[in-house]
């Protein structure tokens, strides 16, 4: 049991610096893209292989796990590291989106319209730390907090894909330049739902409760769709 805590340990280690690295991935992705820095958008990019083959450890050592794990509570905890792994992995090629749209920007002259993506990115960040702190605490209530908070980044993202359209419209010289920043804006958007995903699986751990299509039905039937019988 000494032994296989430890283990426990070492998965819960590597999970929260693989978290770290998407973090620093995501802060630098934006930072070549404000600061117009082709160079760091280039490592950035590179860099998404680290974060990659993290999620190849952390499952490699979660299915070693598995076989060993006695407690129904030791079980949902792998699992649920495994789910966080990939929705990391997938904040990493995120990042690595954003960097290749700054390193092309960074070629061109820049857009004449300002749209707070810098905002975003933080509202985004800010999301995906809260996530990570309620699963290092265990704390359900946290994450519950942060689910609904998704709607805040989505509407941002239509602000700005709006401003850019209108943009788009006036300006035709700029639709390539334009449409680069509205997928920075989508991938965004996406490390949002990457953080609310690890929300509910913070919920499954401590609660062993799946709230992750809690009131699909009843937003579907309020929309006039056919909910479930």
């Amino acid at each position: 049991m000494e032994h296989l805590d430890m283990e426990l340990g070492e998965l819960k280690q590597k999970l929260l610096t693989m978290a770290s690295h998407a973090e620093t991935a995501v802060n630098e992705a934006l930072r070549a893209l404000v600061e117009r820095d082709y160079d760091l958008a280039l490592r950035v990019k590179d860099n998404d292989q680290v974060i990659d083959q993290f999620e190849i450890e952390v499952d490699d050592l979660a299915i070693h796990l598995l076989s060993k794990a006695p407690l129904a509570s030791d079980l949902r905890f792998v699992t649920v590291a495994m789910k966080i792994s990939q929705n990391l992995e997938r904040v990493g090629d995120e990042a690595a989106k954003i960097a290749k749209r700054a390193r092309d920007l960074s070629q061109e002259p820049p857009v004449k319209i300002t749209v707070d993506l810098p905002r975003m990115a933080r509202l985004a960040l800010d999301l995906l730390k809260a996530a990570l702190d309620s699963f290092v605490n265990r704390d359900p209530a946290a994450a519950r907090v942060i689910i609904p908070r998704d709607k805040e980044v989505n509407a941002l993202n239509k602000q700005i894909n709006n401003q850019l359209a209108d943009h788009m419209v006036g300006n035709p010289d700029a639709i390539k330049r334009c449409l680069n920043l509205i997928v920075v804006s989508k991938s965004l958007e996406r490390i949002a739902d990457h953080a609310k995903n690890v929300a509910e699986e913070v919920v499954y751990l401590c609660e062993a409760q799946d709230i992750r299509h809690a009131g699909k039905g009843k937003a579907e039937t309020a929309s006039g769709g056919n909910a479930p019988g």
